[in-house]
Protein backbone atom coordinates (compact mmCIF):
# COMPACT_ATOMS: atom_id res chain seq x y z
CA UNK A 1 0.00 0.00 0.00
CA UNK A 2 3.14 2.27 0.37
CA UNK A 3 3.19 2.74 -3.35
CA UNK A 4 -0.58 4.37 -3.67
CA UNK A 5 0.53 6.81 -0.75
CA UNK A 6 3.51 7.98 -2.83
CA UNK A 7 1.37 7.57 -6.44
CA UNK A 8 -1.41 9.66 -4.46
CA UNK A 9 0.70 12.08 -2.79
CA UNK A 10 2.96 12.69 -6.33
CA UNK A 11 -0.36 13.28 -8.59
CA UNK A 12 -1.93 15.53 -5.50
CA UNK A 13 1.45 17.73 -5.15
CA UNK A 14 1.47 17.97 -9.06
CA UNK A 15 -1.91 18.77 -9.10
CA UNK A 16 -1.13 22.16 -7.15
CA UNK A 17 2.78 22.50 -8.62
CA UNK A 18 1.11 22.98 -11.85
CA UNK A 19 -1.82 24.79 -10.93
CA UNK A 20 0.99 27.12 -9.59
CA UNK A 21 2.93 27.47 -12.76
CA UNK A 22 -0.32 27.95 -14.62
CA UNK A 23 -1.04 31.04 -13.01
CA UNK A 24 2.51 32.26 -14.21
CA UNK A 25 1.83 30.69 -18.32
CA UNK A 26 -1.65 32.33 -18.27
CA UNK A 27 -0.67 35.19 -16.15
CA UNK A 28 -2.89 37.56 -18.15
CA UNK A 29 -6.09 35.96 -18.53
CA UNK A 30 -6.34 35.83 -14.99
CA UNK A 31 -5.00 38.67 -14.16
CA UNK A 32 -8.02 40.05 -16.23
CA UNK A 33 -10.26 37.32 -14.70
CA UNK A 34 -9.33 38.66 -11.30
CA UNK A 35 -9.91 42.18 -12.67
CA UNK A 36 -13.64 40.81 -13.35
CA UNK A 37 -14.13 39.39 -9.83
CA UNK A 38 -12.75 42.44 -8.22
CA UNK A 39 -9.89 41.33 -6.77
CA UNK A 40 -7.59 44.27 -5.75
CA UNK A 41 -4.13 44.35 -7.00
CA UNK A 42 -5.11 41.56 -9.69
CA UNK A 43 -1.65 41.26 -10.93
CA UNK A 44 0.04 40.96 -7.53
CA UNK A 45 -3.01 38.60 -6.58
CA UNK A 46 -2.21 35.97 -9.22
CA UNK A 47 1.43 36.01 -8.69
CA UNK A 48 1.31 35.25 -4.92
CA UNK A 49 -1.66 32.85 -5.24
CA UNK A 50 0.61 31.14 -7.83
CA UNK A 51 3.26 31.34 -5.28
CA UNK A 52 1.22 29.54 -2.87
CA UNK A 53 0.21 26.88 -4.91
CA UNK A 54 3.49 26.14 -6.15
CA UNK A 55 4.97 26.33 -3.02
CA UNK A 56 2.02 23.79 -1.28
CA UNK A 57 2.02 21.60 -4.58
CA UNK A 58 5.96 21.03 -3.84
CA UNK A 59 5.75 20.71 -0.43
CA UNK A 60 3.02 17.60 -0.84
CA UNK A 61 5.35 16.53 -3.64
CA UNK A 62 8.77 16.29 -1.70
CA UNK A 63 7.80 16.33 1.81
CA UNK A 64 9.45 19.19 2.74
CA UNK A 65 7.68 21.32 5.14
CA UNK A 66 4.79 19.07 4.57
CA UNK A 67 2.55 20.63 7.55
CA UNK A 68 2.96 24.53 6.51
CA UNK A 69 2.25 23.17 2.52
CA UNK A 70 -0.72 21.49 3.63
CA UNK A 71 -1.88 24.84 5.63
CA UNK A 72 -0.82 27.40 2.91
CA UNK A 73 -3.23 25.06 0.50
CA UNK A 74 -6.15 24.82 2.93
CA UNK A 75 -6.51 28.83 3.11
CA UNK A 76 -5.94 29.62 -0.32
CA UNK A 77 -8.56 26.99 -1.71
CA UNK A 78 -11.28 27.97 0.98
CA UNK A 79 -10.43 31.83 0.53
CA UNK A 80 -11.11 31.58 -3.42
CA UNK A 81 -13.51 29.36 -3.51
CA UNK A 82 -15.76 32.11 -1.65
CA UNK A 83 -14.18 34.83 -3.68
CA UNK A 84 -13.65 33.90 -7.23
CA UNK A 85 -16.02 31.29 -7.32
CA UNK A 86 -19.02 32.96 -6.00
CA UNK A 87 -22.11 31.15 -7.61
CA UNK A 88 -24.79 32.85 -5.94
CA UNK A 89 -23.68 36.25 -7.75
CA UNK A 90 -24.01 34.70 -11.06
CA UNK A 91 -27.31 35.74 -12.92
CA UNK A 92 -26.18 33.34 -15.75
CA UNK A 93 -27.17 30.18 -15.72
CA UNK A 94 -24.24 28.79 -17.53
CA UNK A 95 -21.70 30.64 -15.27
CA UNK A 96 -23.43 29.71 -12.26
CA UNK A 97 -23.07 25.69 -12.82
CA UNK A 98 -19.52 26.42 -13.81
CA UNK A 99 -18.31 28.80 -11.06
CA UNK A 100 -20.93 26.25 -8.56
CA UNK A 101 -18.53 23.40 -9.90
CA UNK A 102 -15.33 25.22 -9.36
CA UNK A 103 -16.37 26.14 -5.85
CA UNK A 104 -17.32 22.38 -4.88
CA UNK A 105 -14.23 21.46 -6.28
CA UNK A 106 -12.15 23.37 -3.73
CA UNK A 107 -13.96 22.95 -0.90
CA UNK A 108 -13.15 19.26 -1.72
CA UNK A 109 -9.80 20.01 -2.17
CA UNK A 110 -9.65 21.75 1.03
CA UNK A 111 -11.26 19.03 2.76
CA UNK A 112 -8.35 16.87 1.52
CA UNK A 113 -5.83 18.76 2.77
CA UNK A 114 -7.32 18.68 6.24
CA UNK A 115 -7.73 15.22 6.22
CA UNK A 116 -4.27 14.85 5.35
CA UNK A 117 -3.11 17.00 7.99
CA UNK A 118 -4.95 14.61 10.49
CA UNK A 119 -2.73 11.83 9.60
CA UNK A 120 -0.50 12.04 12.70
CA UNK A 121 1.47 8.55 11.42
CA UNK A 122 2.89 10.03 8.90
CA UNK A 123 4.73 7.76 6.19
CA UNK A 124 6.07 9.49 4.21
Amino acid sequence: MDWLWLVGRAVFGLYFAYSGLNHFIQFQGLKQYAAYKKVPAPGLSVVVTGLILLAGGLSVLTAYWIEWGLYLLAIFLVVSAFVMHNFWKETDQNARVGEMNQFLKNIALAAATLMLLSITNWTW
